[in-house]
Parts: structure tokens; sequence; C-alpha cells
């Protein structure tokens, strides 16, 4: 018994219509979710809930910490210009040994999001890693 796959993730946010409109921007979108009583989303690819979003204004020691939150992805130029146009920064890697991509950047609510794309994805214009 024990861990067979990873169910969703959790992120807290100040802002929940910001922060569904920036994970919108790379194909999550928000379904539906049990009526909890407070404010939140349940952000789906596919059929899969695979992030939940709980509006909270105030965070406490006992909320934890998530360091980041990684997802696969497809399509690294048009990811790295979504995030570009829509004025949130990032930094773009090659993995050491194995040549995969990694772009790193921020939700609206501080949540560190990495995209994983396939060693052999185009570089977006302009990158000169």
């Amino acid at each position: 018994m024990g861990i067979t796959a990873m169910n969703h993730f959790t992120v807290l946010t100040h802002d929940l219509d910001a922060t569904v409109k920036f994970y919108g921007m790379f194909g999550l979108n928000p379904g539906w979710r049990p009526p909890f009583g407070f404010p939140g989303a349940w952000l789906y690819s596919g059929d899969t809930a695979i992030l939940h979003v709980i509006k909270k204004d105030t965070l406490t020691e006992k909320d934890g910490v998530l360091d980041h939150m990684a997802f696969s992805a497809v399509d690294l130029p048009a990811v790295a210009a979504r995030l570009t146009a829509a004025g949130h920064e990032y930094e773009l890697r090659r993995l050491a040994g194995g040549g995969i991509w990694q772009l790193f950047t921020r939700d609206p609510a501080g949540a560190k999001v990495e995209f994983d794309f396939a060693e052999n994805e185009p570089a977006p214009p302009g990158w000169a890693g």
C-alpha cells in the first residue's frame, strides 16, 4: 500500500480570478467543484481536475509551503509567447545531461510553476541560452 499517482495540487491565492486566468493560458479550464462554502476553483486538463485553487486573503504558518509544481507541456515557443504577452517573466534552461527544456515562472499568488518540454522542442525566438 502506498502512493500510486499524483492526484492534484492545491494552491492558495489572494486573487482567484487572476490565478484561474493564468492557468487558463496553458489549457487548464475551470470545471465542477463541490460546494465547499469558501471561494475556489478546480482546474481541469480534459476530464481530470489536476489543480485546485483556494482564495485565501491571509496565510498563516499552518498553511504550509509548496516549493514548486511541474507540468509536462508542449509547444515551448507558444508558452513563452503567452507568458511574455501577459507580462509574466520566466527563466528558461536546458536540463544538464538530458537536454529537456525547463521553463520556470510564478503564478499571480507567487507559486513557482515549472513547465517541462521535450528536448527536441525548438527554442523560443530570441533565446540566447
